[in-house]
């Protein structure tokens, strides 16, 4: 299955983190700006030229040593029908240069308004019957607060074209909580929400002992996060919030199982902009993002055993 190939290449990379290439124009060194600016005008297309090429240089310094990418849909679709081009030509990129590739859509529906959500960013589309791959994402997170009539469709998806999804459970924004820590009966609804990521699994399990449906537990929240590895053995996590957002690497090692594995964690700005924090030479900022996803693994390692294939 999808999370397969996403734990060989932790293993292979001896690291497990995912670099979220999630640009907004200002995180662009100027003199890529100003490249595009001078071609394209200061139009939206410029904009996504701009941002696929700052993509590709991050992209070109940190496939051999990062397993992952996960580009959030927002920060392309906000430049029109042009950054979404460049979601589409970053998502085949990462995968040519061997990246495992989650785009980060948060997509949420039922019925055939999912199956089409879930033939856009994990399937194929029919167009007079031919079968054609629109995006071509690895896995895709999902909320699946509508229940299994939001989910069945993406597991069909998943079983039909080995692909994975990352379920919303216990998110790493402040009010999360609001929500996600009520109970229904003795048990947190985020906590319901981990046992159906549980049985959905159930269809699409890997060789490694994770199935194809992930679920997404912050870094803000360790307790929460020992918890549910505690609770799903058989469910991967996607760990926001380490960096920025205040999660420690102590604390996200909460999420990992005994040999290394069960978890990824993201970063984003921390390796964006790492030539901004360094204040080195904007020219270097690709080289900075390398250090950065060096030191952010180094920073996770220490803290879990060796990276290691179960037994």
């Amino acid at each position: 299955m999808s999370m397969d190939r996403l734990i060989e290449n932790i293993v292979k990379t001896q690291n497990p983190s995912v670099v979220g290439l999630d640009p907004k124009l200002e995180y662009v060194p100027e003199f890529i700006k100003e490249k595009k600016f001078k071609k394209y005008d200061r139009t939206l297309k410029a904009a996504a030229k701009a941002i696929l090429e700052f993509n590709k240089c991050i992209i070109d310094e940190i496939h051999d040593i990062c397993p992952a990418i996960k580009p959030q849909a927002a920060y392309y679709e906000m430049y029109g029908y042009e950054g979404v081009k460049t979601l589409y030509k970053t998502i085949q990129y990462a995968k040519e240069k061997g990246m495992f590739v989650m785009t980060d859509g948060k997509r949420n529906d039922i019925g055939a308004t999912m199956e089409a959500y879930a033939a856009a960013h994990l399937g194929l589309t029919d167009v007079g019957g031919e079968k054609i791959e629109a995006f071509g994402a690895d896995a895709l997170t999902v909320n699946g607060y509508l229940g299994s009539d939001g989910i069945n469709p993406l597991l069909e998806q998943c079983k039909l074209y080995d692909k994975g999804i990352f379920v919303l459970v216990k998110t790493s924004n402040k009010s999360s909580g609001e929500l996600q820590d009520l109970k229904i009966g003795d048990k947190t609804v985020y906590a319901t929400m981990g046992d159906m990521c549980e049985k959905w699994g159930t269809e699409v399990m890997g060789k490694y002992g994770y199935s194809g449906v992930g679920a997404v537990v912050g870094a803000t929240y360790p307790e929460q996060l020992a918890e549910m590895r505690a609770a799903l053995p058989h469910t991967f996590f996607l760990v926001p919030g380490y960096g920025a957002q205040g999660g420690g690497a102590e604390g996200v090692s909460k999420g990992f199982d005994k040999n290394g594995l069960g978890a990824i964690v993201n970063s984003s700005r921390g390796v964006m902009c790492a030539y901004k924090k360094e204040e080195c030479d904007e020219h270097d900022f690709a080289k900075a993002a390398r250090r950065e996803v060096i030191r952010m693994k180094e920073d996770i390692i220490s803290y879990l055993p060796r990276i290691a294939f179960p037994e």
